[in-house]
């Protein structure tokens, strides 16, 4: 696994080589205090060369009963595959893990192939036999959806913080379902879809795609102790390049990260417009 430790420039420019002269401007102002004093940098990115498995692993041994948030698609798809594999030789370390869903679809029948939940029942939580009374999980056909993210947000409170939040960047910079917009709300809240939320490859099955979406809010997502941003495929090249830049705006929800101290940035190798570490 590529590690990139030696400062932000060489982390991101180095290892993705995708940081144009403006970016680079950009990046300065990100580290630096107006006095030229360093600040502490949290979002640190690392080019994936083996499983990212033992990035979660290593945080589970750590606290047994840990409460993991789980996002949902592709970008998560071959880390849940690949901790279902190490379950095989070490079921007692899953014994005790507790998940909590980032969003739901609203507006579809629990038990539908498109449903979050669906989706992680089959990939994560079948596979890990995670026990229903350690699952946090949305209604994604609720009678008020307004209620039901009540009810999830006093789960979390009652349960939380997050110990480990695993996100996805999406091709749009949002997270869970965390849209761009002229704000971000901070909780549990009912989301309305953007165009390529609709889109969504989940979603290809539906006729009728959801009217709304359920997500946790930015604060409870930065409310967690560490968080592990997964950036995933041939589309992702441009929404990272702005991520990068280290400016936060409600435009680019993933940009929030950067208000978070411990956040690891694990890039796969199918991301366009990246270089090997040097």
């Amino acid at each position: 696994m590529a590690k990139i430790r030696k400062g932000w420039q060489q982390r991101v420019s180095g290892a993705l080589g995708i940081l144009d002269k403006s970016a680079k401007k950009q990046e300065y102002d990100a580290t630096h205090t107006g006095d030229g004093k360093k600040i502490k940098i949290g979002l640190k990115v690392f080019i994936l060369d083996d499983p990212t498995a033992q990035w979660v692993i290593s945080e589970i041994e750590k606290k047994r009963d840990l409460l993991m948030c789980t996002a949902t698609g592709d970008s998560p798809r071959g880390l849940y595959r690949e901790l279902a594999v190490k379950r095989e030789s070490r079921a007692e370390l899953f014994k005790q893990l507790r998940i909590i869903q980032l969003d739901e679809w609203g507006s579809i029948s629990k038990n539908h192939p498109a449903t979050c939940e669906h989706f992680l029942q089959n990939n994560l939580l079948n596979p890990l036999e995670i026990s229903p009374e350690n699952f946090i999980s949305f209604d994604s056909n609720p009678m008020k959806p307004e209620d039901e993210c009540r009810r999830i947000q006093s789960e979390l409170e009652r349960e939380g913080p997050v110990d480990l939040c695993i996100l996805g960047l999406g091709t749009n910079g949002h997270l869970g379902l965390i849209e761009p917009g002229s704000f971000v709300e901070p909780y549990c809240h009912v989301a309305k879809l953007s165009s390529e939320s609709e889109q969504h490859g989940m979603l290809d099955s539906l006729v009728n795609k959801p009217p709304f979406g359920l997500t946790l809010g930015m604060q409870n997502i930065l409310a967690a102790r560490k968080i592990l941003l997964l950036v995933t495929g041939k589309n992702k090249g441009e929404v990272l390049k702005r991520l990068i830049r280290g400016k936060v705006s409600t435009s680019l929800p993933a940009s929030f990260l950067w208000l978070h101290s411990r956040v690891e940035c694990l890039v796969d190798q199918s991301v366009p417009s990246r270089k090997p570490c040097r």
